[in-house]
């Protein structure tokens, strides 16, 4: 089923890089995970966690690099001309984001299609744009939104396809506490959207279990 919500396509431009440097300075960050620690209860300077408020920054600043990244550097021109209007599609995709009201993880994996128009990008670079967007703060709403407009905008095509199966630790290891609950988000653009054979053929095809 196509999402009804619409979420504005983040300008890909955009970059912690291209903005200055940071607000919030890395030490100010490590005391802000300090003073969690001790409201937690816990003795940050205990031999366990003397080095804790770096780790958790190291890790925050990894899981959000996609703020760091911006479509233009990504692709590297890597988009061609080519004379084919069959789909392709790029299934499977690991995706790994958290999510942005508990920052807990989301884990789960992009299904993404397109049918050309004459331009043609790199396989890679399919992954490679699920994989910016998966590495911010996200709802997955708005994440399988995001890489649908991407490639619209990209390469004009006759219709682009995504779909994102994922499990959010918010729901499993807090709140209603629902291990083993996924969530299934679509946006389906062009031809994707207008026509329901189109779209029948990408349900098939992402739902045909691969043997390698």
């Amino acid at each position: 089923m196509t999402s009804e919500l619409k979420f504005p396509l983040i300008d890909s431009s955009i970059s912690v890089k291209t903005q200055g440097e940071p607000v919030v300075s890395e030490a100010e960050m490590i005391q802000a995970v300090r003073t969690l620690l001790l409201g937690l209860g816990e003795n940050p300077d205990r031999e366990g966690l003397l080095d804790t408020p770096k780790r958790v920054v190291k890790a925050l600043k990894f899981l959000t690099q996609g703020y760091n990244q911006s479509l233009d550097e990504l692709l590297n021109g890597a988009v061609f001309t080519e004379n084919t209007d069959e789909m392709v599609l790029v299934r499977d995709i690991d995706i790994f984001s958290s999510c942005e009201h508990h920052i807990l993880p989301i884990i789960g994996r992009a299904h993404v299609a397109y049918i050309p128009n004459g331009k043609v990008i790199g396989l890679s670079k399919i992954a490679r744009i699920c994989e910016m967007y998966g590495r911010r703060l996200q709802v997955q709403e708005r994440l399988t939104a995001q890489i649908a407009d991407a490639l619209q905008g990209l390469l004009k095509p006759q219709g682009v396809a995504v779909v994102i199966e994922a499990t959010h630790m918010c729901m499993v290891m807090r709140g209603v506490q629902k291990p083993g609950s996924w969530t299934v988000t679509s946006a389906m653009r062009g031809a994707f959207s207008e026509d329901p054979k189109t779209r029948q053929e990408f349900m098939s095809l992402i739902q045909h279990k691969s043997n390698f």
